[in-house]
This record gives C-alpha cells, structure tokens and sequence, in this order.
C-alpha cells in the first residue's frame, strides 16, 4: 500500500479531536463485529500490534518521516500534528467497517515504532490490500517478519479476507524482498502506476490468497509460535 489512502493536505487542518475510548477487548477471540468497534492486541514474541493512539503522533512522524522510510510510500503527515489528524481518521475509517491500521510495538515498550495497514478494496474485505511502514533503527530485527503474520492471520480469520494485495516501487529492493519471503506470489508489473517526487514509478502487485495462506508450510516462521496470540 505505498500509495496511501490517507492524504494530510485533504484533511481539514484543525487539531484532532479527543478520541473515545471504549473498554478493552479481552476475549481470546475475536469475531468480526468487534474490530469495528475497537481493535484486539495481536501478540508474538517480539512484537505488539495494538490501536492507534493520538499520543503515538511524535514517534510516528519521528520514524516514518526520515528519507530512508517515506522514500517509496505517499509521502507521511508531515507534521507531528498531521499525524495526530491521521490516527483519527484511522479511527473513523474503522468505524465504518473500511480500514484498519495498527500501531507496531515491541514487548515492554509501548512507543509505536510503525504501522500496519489493511483496507477493504470490495465489500466485506473480500479482497483488501495491506501495507507497512517501520521504522528504519527496526530493520532487519525480524519486526517485519513476526508483525506480518499476525497480520495476515487477522486479516483472513477475521476480517474474511479472501485475497491479500499489496503493491512495492520496483526499486524497492527491500519491500520486495520483505513481500516475497512471507509468500505473496508476483503477479504483475504496474507500469507508472505511483507518482513519487514528480515521477511516476513502476510497481509490482503481490497478492497472497487464502487458500495459499492456510496452506502455507509453517516451518518458515520457525521463530514463532503455531498460534499468535490475540486479546
């Protein structure tokens, strides 16, 4: 998802409103009324995926604002307070049963150290299209690795997704390369399909269905557990 459905300069520039709160879920299982209303914690051994706070808004711009992260994505809010407007709107998005987005933590710290993205491209998420953004002192540290399957496993478990795309600048050897060892099967090259800094870059779409998905040989993610946690 490196061209955000998020854009900062269409959002009214006003401060983000307060944010309501509703009481954590802490069932084992989550069906799939209960997101829309707030998001489960999804954890592995490394990582936390949790809501989106608007206290999250510094950190976030401290990590995906730097040229090495936003080099191939739209570009981020580009203020700390552009985040905040953006973290609301995550929230409104949820609600209307479209969008959701998590923050990336690690363990005992609870700063958000990047996002996960997933949005409904047809009714009910039956094909959706996800994406990442973390922050470049987390690389290469398995972040992306753990955050993606509970992803992947929320999105088809939960959500109902059937078919999983996500789309990388050709040049992104990194993203490419994160994509790939998860599984997601390339299926085609998107020519000038992302304007980036005034041109237009080509892009490859990745797609990870669900049959393939339950399907996988989980000795690839030998580092975790069978099950993900969810709370």
């Amino acid at each position: 998802m490196e061209k955000m459905p998020y854009r900062d300069e269409l959002d009214p520039a006003m401060p983000a409103q307060p944010i309501a709160q509703p009481a954590p879920v802490v069932s084992s299982s989550v069906t799939t009324s209960d997101w829309q209303q707030r998001l489960p914690v999804l954890a592995s051994p490394q990582v936390v995926l949790r809501e989106l706070r608007l206290s999250d808004a510094a950190s976030l711009f401290a990590m995906l604002t730097s040229e090495e992260v936003a080099r191939f994505i739209s570009p981020p809010p580009s203020t700390v307070e552009g985040f905040e407007r953006f973290i609301a709107w995550t929230h409104r998005q949820r609600l209307a049963g479209t969008y959701v987005c998590f923050a990336v933590t690690l363990g005992a710290s609870d700063q958000a150290i990047g996002i996960f993205q997933v949005r409904s491209l047809e009714d009910n998420f039956a094909t959706a299209e996800w994406g990442f953004a973390i922050g470049s002192p987390y690389w290469g540290r398995g972040v992306f690795r753990e955050g993606a399957r509970l992803v992947l496993d929320f999105a088809f478990d939960v959500l109902g997704v059937h078919r999983l795309e996500a789309r990388a600048a050709v040049r992104n050897g990194r993203g490419n390369a994160a994509l790939l060892k998860i599984g997601a099967v390339q299926e085609a090259v998107l020519r000038k399909s992302f304007l980036r800094n005034g041109e237009y870059l080509d892009q490859v779409l990745y797609a990870i269905v669900e049959d393939d998905w339950r399907a996988r040989d989980d000795s690839q993610w030998t580092t975790m557990p069978d099950r993900p946690t969810v709370h």
